[in-house]
C-alpha cells in the first residue's frame, strides 16, 4: 500500500482525539486572549475554557500563520520521504492562504522528488474537518496518493456547511456587518443563517426573528439536502460554541426524520472560527448532491 501523509490545521475544528487516533498532523493557528498568545491545541477543554471565559468578556484575537511556520511544519512532514496532502481552510476565507502556497513552492524546490500537493478546499470548520475524515478514510481503504486527491476534488463542493449565530457584535468585530446592523440587528433578536457557497465564501440565507427560528430554518435545510441523497450510511458533523443543547436539537431532528443516517458526531466548535463568531455559534456539515443557499 502506498504511503504517504494527509495533513491538516487547526481549523479544522476535529477533536484532538480523533487527529490524534487517525496519526493527522495539524499546523497551528494562534491567537491571543486579552492579549495573551494562545495556540490553538484542538482540545475540547481548552474549547470550553475558552467559550466559557468570551461570555465573561474576554477578547480573542486571530493571527495569520506566516510562511516560515509554513515552511517548518512542511519540512518535517516532507523530511519523511512521504508524498503530502494538505488540506486547510478555504482561499477566501483564510489570510495565511498565499503564505501556505509560497513555503509550498519553496519546498517543491527542497524536495523535487515529492508531491506535496496544496487543495483550495473551499470549506471551512468543520465542513474542512469533513474532507478531512473522508480523505483518511480513503487512505485507511488502501486508496493511492492520487485517487485521494482526485476524491477530494470531485466532492469538496458536496459538502454542506449551515451556520447561525447568536451575537452579532462578533460578526461586527470582524467587519461582517456594519455597526449599525448589529445594533438594530441586536435590538430586533435578528439571528442571521449562513452557509458556504462553491466559491468558498461565508454567505447570509436569511435573518430570522429569534434563535428558535434560526434552528428550525438550518433544520429545514439540512432536510431538505437530505432528501435529494440516499442518506444511508451518510455521517455528519455538528458543531457548537457552547451550546450543546441546540446541537442536540438539530441531532434529534434529523435522526427522527432519517434514522437510517450514519453517525452523528457532536462537539465544540475550533476557537479561530469561534473568536470571530463568539459563544452561541452552531453549525452543521454532511455530504449533499450539491450547495443550495435555501
Amino acid at each position: 500500500m502506498e504511503d504517504y501523509i494527509i495533513a491538516t490545521s487547526s481549523t479544522c475544528d476535529l477533536p484532538r482525539t480523533w487527529l490524534d487516533e487517525h496519526n493527522v498532523p495539524f499546523i497551528s493557528y494562534r491567537f491571543t486572549i486579552n492579549d495573551q498568545p494562545a495556540e490553538d491545541d484542538c482540545r475540547e477543554e481548552s474549547r470550553a475554557a475558552i467559550y466559557a471565559g468570551m461570555r465573561k468578556g474576554d477578547i480573542l484575537k486571530t493571527s495569520q500563520i506566516n510562511e516560515p511556520a509554513y515552511e517548518e511544519f512542511f519540512r518535517g512532514l516532507l523530511e519523511s520521504g512521504k508524498n503530502v496532502l494538505f488540506l486547510d481552510m478555504s482561499e477566501k476565507m483564510s489570510v495565511s492562504y498565499e503564505n501556505c502556497h509560497a513555503a509550498a513552492e519553496v519546498m517543491a524546490e527542497v524536495y523535487p522528488n515529492q508531491q506535496l500537493y496544496v487543495m483550495d478546499t473551499r470549506c471551512i470548520s468543520g465542513g474542512l474537518g469533513l474532507l478531512v475524515m473522508h480523505c483518511v478514510a480513503q487512505m485507511e481503504a488502501g486508496k493511492s496518493f492520487s485517487e485521494v486527491i482526485r476524491w477530494g476534488e470531485e466532492n469538496k463542493l458536496k459538502i454542506a456547511h449551515r451556520f447561525t449565530v447568536d451575537d452579532l457584535n462578533y460578526l461586527k468585530r470582524g467587519g461582517r456587518v456594519s455597526n449599525a446592523s448589529a445594533l438594530v440587528g441586536t435590538m430586533l433578536s435578528i439571528k442571521p443563517v449562513l452557509y458556504v457557497p462553491n466559491a468558498g465564501t461565508l454567505d447570509v440565507v436569511k435573518k430570522c426573528i429569534g434563535r428558535k427560528k434560526a434552528l428550525n430554518a438550518i433544520r429545514d435545510s439540512v432536510l431538505n439536502d437530505l432528501s435529494l441523497v440516499e442518506t444511508a450510511g451518510r455521517d455528519m458533523l455538528i458543531l457548537h460554541a457552547d451550546c450543546l443543547a441546540d446541537a442536540e436539537f438539530i441531532r434529534d431532528e434529523v435522526r427522527k426524520n432519517y434514522p437510517d443516517l450514519g453517525e452523528i458526531r457532536i462537539s465544540s466548535l475550533g476557537v479561530v472560527i469561534g473568536a470571530h463568531t463568539g459563544p452561541g455559534l452552531l453549525t452543521c456539515f454532511y455530504l449533499c448532491s450539491e450547495r443550495i443557499a435555501g
